[in-house]
Formats: C-alpha cells, structure tokens, sequence
C-alpha cells in the first residue's frame, strides 16, 4: 500500500517528502482553506516537492463547468490528478476528462454502488472516507468493511481503478486500510507521525541509550 500526505500545509509536505516513503499527495478545499494560499499556488509548490500523484479538486457544480476547470489544473504538471465529486454531474465529468486522458480521483465515496459508477466512468482513482463513514455508523470498522467491498468489486469485475482509503482519523484506520487492500492510504500529517511511535519503542530506545552511556 502506497502512503500520500492527505495535507495541503506546504511546511508539513516539505518535512514529510524527505523522509523518502510518500508517493503522491491529496488536497480538498478546507486543506487549501487551512494552507492559507489559493490552490494553483500550493499546486505549484507541491509538484517541486513530491514526484507523484498530486490531487487538486474542481468546485462541485455541473459538468461542463468542472470539465473547464479541471482542464487548467491538469496542463499544469503531468501529476495532477483531478479530484470530482460523486455526483451525477461528477460522474459525466469524469467520463469526459477520462477520455481525454486526464486521472481522476472521486471523491466521498461511501457505497459500493458509488465505486461502481466512478470506476464505470473511467475513474483513475475512488476514495472511500473511513472516518466520516465511522462517524455517521457509529462504529469503528464500517470504513474498512467499505474498503474490502470494493476492493472484492474491482477484483471481480477486473477494474484498474485504484482505492485510496481517506479520511483517515488514527492509526487504526491506517492498518485497517492494509487489511482491507487499498491500494493507497492518504493519511494527514500528524497521524503520519504517530506511526512511527510504540511505547515499546520508547522503552526499547531507553534500554539502548542507557547502555551506551555505560
């Protein structure tokens, strides 16, 4: 499973791509809100930074219209990829671009049905959001039971689309992602750091540094 920065932050992206581990990067609206500059701006700064996949999201609206926009995004670096969302509209886009050559990611994906149509519609990418589904279910592995869905769907029908499991909330999520086969977690930055700590790490860490002063 590949791992992308879900982050927009252009400081946390420059710490993370020197760890040498993240293959592609994600953004949306509220992480561009957050970064504090305008989109086209922190796409230009992240494609220097990370040499793969890089989402830039269209605003939600008809087809035509984010066809429009989605074009000025994807001449600008042969990385962008095209973030839709599941909508009817989203869908006709992402026909449309698809047959131009153009990689989509759709996004808030919550069913089955939902990754059947973006994968029917040429869709590079589906994007199942594990935390807020957990959120509205109540429980802590209706994300993952999503993800392993539509991964035995793709599986069984042969469709390339890639899953990149999403709104990912904590380490748990991060594993179940694995379990579940996707494809690519985009995970946000400070859940990136947490993976790396273990109390046992800690403690072993400890141990070692206590023996070499001896």
């Amino acid at each position: 499973m590949k791992i992308f920065a879900d982050t927009a932050i252009i400081s946390e992206i420059e710490e993370v791509s020197k760890w040498g581990i993240i293959s592609g990067v994600t953004t949306n609206p509220s992480l561009i809100a957050k970064s504090g500059i305008p989109l086209v701006d922190a796409i230009k700064k992240i494609v220097d930074l990370v040499d793969g996949p890089i989402s830039a999201e269209v605003q939600e609206g008809n087809s035509e219209d984010m066809v429009e926009e989605a074009k000025t995004y994807a001449v600008m670096h042969k990385n962008i990829v095209i973030k839709i969302p599941m909508t009817i509209e989203g869908v006709k886009a992402v026909k449309k671009l698809s047959s131009m050559g153009i990689k989509i990611n759709v996004t808030l994906v919550f069913t089955v049905s939902q990754a059947l149509m973006a994968a029917s519609a040429g869709a590079t990418y589906v994007s199942p959001f594990l935390g807020r589904l957990d959120d509205l279910t109540k429980t802590d592995d209706a994300g993952y039971k999503l993800v392993k869905d539509i991964k035995d769907l793709f599986k069984t029908y042969n469709f390339k689309t890639q899953i990149i499991a999403a709104s990912i909330r904590n380490i748990a999520h991060v594993e179940q992602s694995v379990k579940a086969g996707a494809d690519i977690a985009t995970i946000p930055y400070n859940v990136l750091k947490l993976m790396v700590k273990h109390e046992l790490t800690d403690k072993g860490l400890k141990i070692f540094r206590e023996a070499a002063e001896k």
